[in-house]
């Protein structure tokens, strides 16, 4: 490949991220008449921002006046103003600051009446760093029950609605502890991009006039990879049924796939898959996962070359975002000692994506729209 073709696959990573840039993505939907006038005739406005696009969101949404309250991972980069509250706590596993954040969340809601507004800017994570059991429930109690759905491989969707039974702040309860009006607008990283689903839905309580958006999803980010594709002068296609099912399964299927493209032709996923852990706890995730079984499948192929990564820029347990992998990373890797089915075996990803020199490293990206594959024949 050419040093042009080198840098195509990072390049239509960035192009999605940009095309689902959350502050960009807010921005553009206060403009709206509908949610203008709702906000604008307000008596107070409160800012609530949750979940890993939550900073983005948040500084579209502020003006000095208001009253804000921002969640955020542990690490992120986080908005600083006079009114603004800012917590971090635990992510992917709730713990106690968790739970802290979830009361404060209940507080700054109920600190708003009648004729307010509260601007409710919701990400993917916020199941996690907003966690309250219901009465008569634990913490440890809550985790355990989820654990065991997502060591079964359970998709995010089934997983949100046990999270959502066992919460006393999902599933719209945090809305219901204001008389407020509720503008949420959403950063959705689950299939179908049902609003009610991001974070576990904390404030959809479906109350008339409120108004709920979805402001940007990973159809978004695919579509803006797809016009940076173009704009090269490939021919782009997109691959069905998307990224879903188990991880391994998945990445064999796209490399298939990959191999039987036309030159100059990319190919183009979004999704989330699932990583059925049982016991073996190594280092990785599902992108990490899909790129090893995309590598197996592009043995003897010199032609392709196959990215998988997850938009928020880290891929489960490891530090990278993902990786790209080609017809020749397995043999690199098993030169420095490292088996792939081994690695698949233990969930332990990252080792050997590291020693094929295939890791995809971004650090925090500020967004949430679960995962993309994009994947390239040369000419």
């Amino acid at each position: 490949m050419n040093p042009t073709e080198l840098d195509l696959l990072p390049a239509l990573y960035r192009a999605a991220l940009r095309a689902v840039d959350p502050e960009r993505a807010v921005r553009t939907a206060l403009a709206r008449p509908e949610i203008a006038s709702a906000v604008r005739n307000a008596r107070r406005v409160g800012v609530f921002a949750v979940g890993k696009g939550a900073a983005g969101m948040f500084r579209a949404a502020w003006k000095p006046g208001r009253k804000g309250l921002v969640v955020l991972p542990r690490g992120a980069s986080a908005p600083r103003g006079r009114g603004i509250r800012v917590l971090f706590s635990a992510h992917p596993e709730p713990d106690a600051s968790s739970v802290a954040a979830a009361r404060a969340a209940v507080l700054f809601f109920s600190g708003f009446g009648p004729g307010d507004v509260i601007l409710s800017l919701v990400s993917g994570g916020a199941s996690s760093l907003l966690s309250l059991p219901r009465p008569g429930l634990t913490l440890a109690a809550k985790k355990r029950a989820v654990a065991r759905l997502v060591r079964a491989g359970a998709p995010i969707a089934e997983v949100n609605r046990l999270r959502t039974s066992l919460s006393a702040v999902k599933g719209g309860r945090l809305g219901r502890e204001t008389r407020a009006r509720l503008v949420t607008l959403v950063l959705s990283d689950v299939p179908g991009d049902r609003a009610s689903l991001v974070g576990s839905g904390p404030t959809v309580r479906r109350r008339p006039g409120d108004r709920t958006r979805v402001v940007a999803s990973n159809r978004d980010g695919l579509a803006g990879a797809a016009r940076e594709a173009r704009r090269r002068g490939l021919a782009v296609r997109v691959f069905r049924p998307g990224l879903s099912g188990e991880a391994r399964a998945a990445g064999s299927a796209f490399a298939r796939a990959a191999r039987r493209l036309p030159p100059a032709t990319a190919l183009l996923a979004g999704g989330e898959t699932t990583v059925s852990l049982g016991r073996a706890r190594g280092i990785g995730g599902r992108s990490l996962e899909f790129a090893i079984a995309a590598a197996i499948a592009l043995q003897g192929t010199a032609d392709v070359e196959i990215l998988a990564a997850g938009s928020d820029g880290r891929d489960g347990s490891s530090r990278a975002a993902g990786a790209r992998v080609n017809g020749g990373a397995i043999e690199r890797a098993r030169r420095r000692g490292r088996d792939p089915q081994r690695a698949l075996a233990r969930h332990d990803a990252e080792p050997f994506l590291e020693a094929a020199g295939a890791l995809l490293v971004t650090g925090p990206t500020g967004t949430n729209v679960a995962d993309w594959a994009f994947a390239f024949r040369g000419v």
